[in-house]
């Protein structure tokens, strides 16, 4: 009978730390309340309070997005990687 080595690919990877960056940077950064807890600068009469949090919206979809597409990727890869 004979024998088959799967070599297993490693659980911790480059791209997954990058997907758990892109994933936990929007909770840092609004768990950190003290780096946005002001009024100055204004962005067009809005405080930054409420600007910075709004711009957070966007960037963490951005992120969100990112991770997804780095996470499909990898899946391809390690079933492409299955079939050899």
């Amino acid at each position: 009978m004979p024998e088959t080595t799967h070599e297993r690919r490693p659980v911790i990877t480059p791209v997954r730390v990058v997907i758990a960056l892109c994933l936990t940077a929007p909770f840092v950064a609004m768990l950190w309340v003290g780096s946005y807890a002001k009024a100055d600068p204004a962005l067009a009469g809005i405080p930054f309070f409420y600007w910075y949090q709004m711009l957070w919206v966007v960037i963490s979809t951005a992120l969100t997005m990112l991770a997804y597409k780095l996470w499909q990727h990898d899946q391809q890869g390690r079933k492409a990687g299955e079939g050899k």
